[in-house]
């Protein structure tokens, strides 16, 4: 399913700019594995006259301003789910698209807490936090993280309780000036009136892990695993959107014996495709944040090869495949795993 600009996915260097994956190449990459695929336009599911039980359906998710166009690509996937169609992946992760609080509940819901190694607390007001605030539910410094923004806007370090109202205010106004000259007036109006919240933009409030000198960006396409080390800069705790100090593939300086737990979390998960945020302070490994959906694939670039499990050790092999191989080598991978999806 592509977009309104007949775009699909998201793929560094793309040319033309910011057109996604070579939809050609991607045709062709199927038809090597055996699948023939159509393209068809968001918008015209609906008029399409067909059962779309069992279907397997990939797609396409949108990161434009405002998130207008990826909430209309919500309502098609879901409806989609409904009709009985396979999606790949399932809408649970095109709503985790740039979206911290579901990405929140997903990981809680899917990975435990000794897999995941961190949890988080969600909130859609700033009322909300200011209840566990007064119930000392935080340990200082935590991480407070606005729910959509990539490349580490949006995401802000609290020392104390002062700074985490001080910024969970910032990340979280929601402006509405009519209807807040609206509730002032209801305030003065009717006795024991609770005014709507100002600050209604929904929000994540993390532990802090200390002593990081970097984190890693994980693409996983079926068995091959690319990583990139992030380094974090003095007087900062921010890894990703940095660009500091990059080491990519064997320059990656990844910790080998937490790649079994990366694949772990990959096959618990269960996706054609993932991008992991992830983090380890030389006892414990840490998922960020995950994505199953419209990545950025920058990291492929970088590297000098992926890692992949011979079944006996971590080895490093040269990459072969382009951004679109690559892509289509991932969905290899995931119905040898899940025949019956192509009985």
């Amino acid at each position: 399913l592509t977009d309104y600009k007949g775009n699909f996915g998201s793929k560094w260097k793309a040319k033309p700019y910011r057109s996604g994956y070579d939809k050609q190449l991607l045709r062709t990459c199927f038809e090597k594995i055996g699948f023939k695929i159509e393209f068809i336009p968001f918008k015209n599911i609906l008029k399409e006259e067909r059962n779309w039980e069992e279907q397997i359906i990939i797609y396409t998710s949108s990161e434009e301003i405002g998130l207008n166009y990826k909430n209309f690509i919500e309502d098609i996937v879901l409806d989609l789910e409904k009709r009985g169609s396979v999606l790949l992946p399932g809408f649970d992760f095109l709503r985790a698209n740039n979206n911290k609080v579901y990405m929140e509940l997903l990981l809680k819901r899917i990975l435990e807490n000794d897999i995941r190694g961190i949890s988080s607390n969600t909130y859609g007001t700033i009322e909300e936090l200011e209840e566990d605030i007064q119930d000392n539910k935080f340990s200082y410094p935590v991480v407070i993280k606005k729910a959509t923004g990539a490349m580490s806007k949006g995401v802000l370090l609290a020392k104390d309780k002062t700074e985490l109202i001080s910024y969970a205010k910032k990340i979280s106004r929601s402006k509405n000036l009519i209807p807040e000259i609206k509730e002032k007036i209801r305030v003065k109006k009717y006795k024991f009136y609770k005014p709507e919240s100002k600050y209604q933009s929904k929000f994540i409030v993390q532990p802090f892990i200390p002593n990081l000198k970097n984190d890693w960006k994980i693409l996983i396409y079926g068995d091959h695993y690319y990583i990139l080390n992030r380094g974090i800069k003095k007087n900062d705790f921010r890894a990703s959107g940095s660009h500091y100090k990059y080491k990519a593939g064997s320059k990656a300086e990844f910790p080998m014996n937490q790649l079994d737990e990366v694949k772990r979390i990959y096959e618990t998960i269960d996706v054609p495709h993932l991008s992991l945020d992830y983090a380890y302070d030389g006892k414990h490994g840490y998922v960020i944040e995950i994505q199953a959906i419209h990545f950025g694939t920058s990291t492929l670039e970088f590297c000098d090869g992926f890692y992949t499990f011979d079944g006996k050790d971590w080895i490093i092999k040269k990459q072969t495949l382009d951004q679109e191989g690559e892509y289509v080598y991932a969905f290899k991978k995931y119905f040898e795993k899940h025949p019956e999806l192509v009985k």
